[in-house]
C-alpha cells in the first residue's frame, strides 16, 4: 500500500505544479491581470489538491506525504516572497501590484492553513473539507466577481460590495456541496448528502459576514478559522 501512497503524492505534486505554471504563464505574458490570476490560483489550486486527496489510500502516512505539497509550495512563497528566489512570473501571478513582499501575506497564510487543515482533518471529518472550500470557493469567488459586478457596498464595510458578500456565499455553498457529494459518492464520507446541507449553509452564510469584516489578507485565516470552529458544533 505504501507505493499507492507514493504514486498518489507524485500525481498529485505534477498535477499542482502543472497547473501553477500554467496560470503563472499565462498571467507574464499579460493575458489575464495579475488579481484575476491570484484569485485563480486561489480558487482552483484548493479545489485541485482537495480532490486529489481521494487518489491517497487509508494509510497512516497518507495525511503526511499530501500535506508535503502545500507546504513545499508555501515555502516557495516564502522565498519568493524574500527575494531568496527570482521568480518574475509568480510574482505576477500572485501579487496585486507586482511587489513580491505581498507573498508573504495572503499567499503564504494560504498555504499554510492548507498544511494544518490536510495534517488536522484529513478524510476523516468534513470539517476540514468544508473550510477551505469557504476559503477557495467562496473568498476566491468573492474577490472575482465583486470587482467585476457594480452594486451597492455593505452598510458596514464600505470596502466590500453586496455582489461580492453574495458570490461568498454561494461560492463557498456550491464548492463545498460539489466537493461533499463527491467525497459521498465514493465512500469517504457517510451519507446521506442531505445532511450537509444546513450546515454548509449556515457556515457560508457567516463566513461571507466574517469575510465582509476582516482587514486584506486577513480572509485567508479568518474564514477558515470561523468555518472550522461552526463545523464543530454543525456537524
Amino acid at each position: 500500500m505504501i507505493h499507492s501512497v507514493w504514486i498518489a503524492f507524485f500525481i498529485t505534486l505534477m498535477i499542482a505544479l502543472v497547473w501553477l505554471r500554467l496560470v503563472d504563464f499565462i498571467a507574464h505574458r499579460g493575458w489575464i491581470t495579475s488579481a484575476l490570476s491570484r484569485k485563480i490560483i486561489h480558487a482552483g489550486t484548493g479545489l485541485i489538491f482537495v480532490l486529489c486527496w481521494l487518489l491517497f489510500p487509508d494509510h497512516p502516512s497518507s495525511r503526511f506525504l499530501a500535506s508535503v505539497i502545500p507546504l513545499g509550495i508555501s515555502i516557495q512563497f516564502a522565498l519568493v516572497g524574500l527575494g531568496v528566489i527570482k521568480d518574475q512570473a509568480s510574482v505576477d501571478a500572485m501579487s496585486r501590484n507586482g511587489n513580491r513582499r505581498e507573498i508573504l501575506r495572503g499567499p503564504l497564510f494560504y498555504g499554510i492553513v492548507f498544511v494544518a487543515l490536510t495534517l488536522i482533518f484529513w478524510k476523516t471529518n468534513p470539517i476540514g473539507l468544508v473550510a477551505l472550500m469557504m476559503l477557495c470557493g467562496g473568498d476566491g469567488l468573492a474577490d472575482i466577481i465583486g470587482s467585476r459586478v457594480k452594486s451597492l457596498t455593505l452598510p458596514w464595510s464600505k470596502k466590500k460590495s453586496l455582489v461580492g458578500s453574495l458570490a461568498m456565499f454561494f461560492g463557498g455553498w456550491i464548492f463545498s456541496f460539489i466537493v461533499l457529494a463527491i467525497f459521498v459518492t465514493t465512500g469517504t464520507f457517510v451519507g446521506p448528502l442531505k445532511v450537509f446541507i444546513l450546515p454548509i449553509t449556515i457556515i457560508s452564510l457567516i463566513a461571507a459576514l466574517v469575510e465582509s469584516i476582516s482587514i486584506k489578507d486577513s480572509d485567508n485565516l479568518t474564514v477558515p478559522a470561523i468555518s472550522i470552529l461552526l463545523g464543530y458544533f454543525l456537524f
